[in-house]
């Protein structure tokens, strides 16, 4: 079974939408949506759940009210000024950071110590296969720890299902999420535009997959709008060991396909869609 995973140095470079068409075009894979502060790949693929669970990525504090005696010693201790003072303390759920030392001091040990929810992941079924995805709460943390579990659980159903290919739409950036998403990858696929940021996100993400030795290819998306950048983007990415997967070029069929929930590769048959297929060969080639 392999693995390939497709990020951006930062969101909105067309990196969903060239997965959709990778899981139209794939055969016997198991797709993962690890974008999960953000996920949209669900809005193109239309899944059925069919396994849901709450994600808990950390604990946060409770006052039990009858047993608390404002002694204040919580609140001494608070780095994060969770505590809320009145007739008895309370703690305050957006402040609160989980790090249990009011209630390692709590001398009445009035305070719980309890699992927090901080968000929801899903096991779907969708027209091109079964899909794993999830949903951070709103202003939620750890969300590196579950773009884990949604890797675990879609390469667990690839062994299980003996599937070949896992397909991972992956976290924008260089962050916790990002490294989450690829760490143990067999190829990244690097999803950037043809601007100075676009070039500089490349280089940051390359340098990424370079630190974690793990291979990995660019495809410039909207090459067209600056060919020269696009060439300059290549040509570094060859120059620091990263192939070029190819080029997409800007087509407003991409955005057609969106507002009617399909991938490109399905809705155009145009050149953007043999652009893409070239560039999945290219792909499958260097997964072996």
């Amino acid at each position: 079974m392999k693995e390939l995973v497709v990020i951006s140095g930062k969101g909105g470079t067309g990196k969903t939408s060239l997965v959709a068409s990778f899981a139209a075009l794939a055969k016997n894979k198991v797709l993962a949506d690890c974008d999960v502060d953000a996920a949209d790949l669900h809005l193109v693929l239309a899944p059925t759940v069919r396994h849901e669970e709450d994600f808990s990525g950390g604990k946060i504090a409770r006052v039990l009210a009858e047993r608390c005696t404002a002694c204040g010693q919580c609140k001494e201790v608070c780095h994060f000024d969770a505590i809320l003072e009145g007739d008895t303390f309370s703690v305050d759920p957006v402040e609160c950071e989980g790090c249990g030392v009011c209630v390692w001091n709590c001398p009445e040990e009035a305070i719980l110590f309890e699992e927090a929810v901080n968000g929801q992941w899903f096991i779907s079924d969708t027209r091109y296969g079964p899909m794993v995805h999830a949903r951070l709460g709103i202003a939620e943390e750890n969300s590196g720890k579950l773009v884990t579990l949604v890797r675990n659980q879609a390469k667990q159903i690839a062994e299980e299902g003996g599937h070949d290919l896992v397909i991972v739409d992956g976290s924008p950036g260089i962050g916790c999420p990002v490294i989450a998403s690829i760490t143990g990858a067999d190829l990244v696929l690097v999803v950037t535009e043809p601007t100075l940021s676009g070039k500089h996100d490349m280089e940051r993400v390359a340098e990424l997959t370079r630190h974690f030795g793990i291979p990995a290819m660019v495809c410039v998306n909207k090459w067209d709008l600056y060919p020269a950048i696009a060439e300059e983007i290549e040509q570094d990415a060859l120059a620091g060991g990263i192939k070029v997967a190819g080029r997409v070029r800007y087509d407003k069929a991409v955005t057609k396909a969106q507002v009617v929930g399909t991938s490109v590769v399905e809705y155009t048959g145009g050149a953007i869609t043999e652009e893409i297929k070239a560039m999945w060969r290219h792909v499958l080639y260097a997964l072996g």
